[in-house]
């Protein structure tokens, strides 16, 4: 594997960012994205199946020591049942597609001038994965394995909240944790097939070994079954809301599910889009309405999938957040309802600033402001068990709330 410490020198036209590398992923899968569901089709579980068989068979052939077998073995009898349960959300999937990385030239990953992987998938070109025709979204996964496999825990979940808030693609996470094991598999038989090619030397198959076995217990805590939190973010325009809910996504290894982003979506306008006047009231009342329904279905299909989920919006009324707590009650999960709150001249000082930095008429958004903060309805004795609520404008205010979160659910961030 590559050092993570090294230094990016190559030219900024081959070199690409993380925002960068899942834009292009993005750009390149819209398509796809765009036609599902298809008609059901068994074309992407063959082709998944297929790859298990395969990644399977060359290890089984090269591992020796018992207990590397042992969990080559348990692997492949969760992958078995896996398929097997999760065969009608592959039969959704439509055709497979070649990898993002054929006919590219291979460009490193940087961050912030350090470079992470000498190629941006951590997927040669000429690797065996390349050349299969998958689901698109095990381009995504080559990246998060290459990512976790080097610690890299944060940038991973960075990539994973961007990528789905970008394509709307939500529905691959009910397959990901496959994916991610199929992939880590790989990543263990790439490296015993550089050890037998002998482009490394005898000194070095302890750390050959040590790197296969990294993918193995990658992949083996990824195949863990897991309980995951439901977080809902509440505050007016301004809160900081937005923002320290991104921070917890980043440790937490959770999905972002912004109500401003699926609004859009919803509408035909990209998620991203800022400032433009719609052909379309999106804030009226029923579009408001369509919009929490939606947040409430796609959380549901994110804990469906393992993966802790975070809602940001604004959640002004009971009955909002009554929506979005029954995701995570019905399935018996935690929720826990986090109130963003700041002073009224802290949050018209921060409407204004950010309207400008946008481009933004400042009365308007502070309007949208003065409109929130009359129709928001104080928390219930139901909801206070649940409740946290964060002053913005205190100190390490990002390091709190972590702390808070990681206590409540009894998590560790790595």
């Amino acid at each position: 594997m590559d050092a993570t410490s090294a230094t990016c020198k190559t030219s900024p036209s081959t070199a690409l960012s993380l925002d960068e590398l899942i834009d292009s992923l993005v750009a390149s899968h819209r398509g796809f994205v765009d036609d599902l569901p298809y008609v059901a089709s068994s074309c992407c579980l063959a082709a998944t199946r297929s790859l298990v068989e395969d990644e399977v068979s060359v290890l089984d052939a090269r591992l020796t020591g018992e207990e590397d077998r042992r969990r080559l073995q348990g692997l492949r009898e969760w992958l078995d049942q896996e398929l097997v349960r999760l065969e009608p959300w592959f039969s959704e999937r439509g055709e497979p597609r070649p990898s993002w990385v054929v006919e590219r030239q291979v460009m490193p990953l940087c961050d912030r001038q350090r470079l992470i992987m000498s190629n941006a998938l951590d997927l040669e070109a000429s690797d065996p994965l390349a050349k299969r025709r998958l689901d698109p979204g095990f381009d995504l996964v080559s990246l998060l394995v290459g990512l976790y496999v080097r610690d890299e825990t944060r940038l991973a979940h960075y990539a994973l909240d961007r990528y789905l808030r970008l394509s709307g693609d939500y529905s691959l996470t009910r397959l990901i944790s496959v994916f991610a094991v199929c992939r880590s598999l790989a990543g263990a038989r790439r490296a015993l097939l550089r050890w037998e090619a002998g482009r490394d030397t005898a000194f070095q198959l302890a750390e050959i070994m040590t790197e296969c076995r990294r993918y193995l217990d990658l992949a083996e805590r990824v195949s863990n079954f897991r309980f995951p939190p439901l977080i809902i973010g509440v505050g007016v325009s301004g809160s900081g809301k937005s923002r320290f809910m991104a921070e917890i996504v980043e440790r937490l290894g959770a999905v972002r599910l912004c109500s401003d982003a699926e609004r859009r979506r919803l509408h035909g306008i990209h998620p991203q889009t800022v400032g433009q006047d719609a052909p379309v009231d999106i804030f009226s009342p029923q579009a408001t309405e369509r919009t929490y329904h939606h947040l409430a279905s796609l959380a549901g299909v994110l804990l469906n999938g393992g993966i802790p989920t975070c809602i940001d919006a604004t959640c002004l009324t009971h009955a909002q957040r009554r929506l979005l707590c029954q995701q995570g009650e019905a399935r018996g999960l935690p929720v826990l309802i986090v109130s963003f709150e700041a002073d009224d001249e802290t949050l018209r000082a921060r409407i204004v600033k950010r309207a400008r930095r946008q481009g933004v008429d400042p009365s308007r958004s502070l309007d949208v402001l003065n409109r929130q903060m009359a129709s928001f309805e104080n928390f219930t004795t139901e909801e206070r068990p649940n409740l946290l609520r964060i002053d913005t404008t205190a100190e390490h205010v990002g390091d709190t709330l972590a702390l808070l979160v990681e206590k409540r659910f009894n998590l560790s961030y790595s």
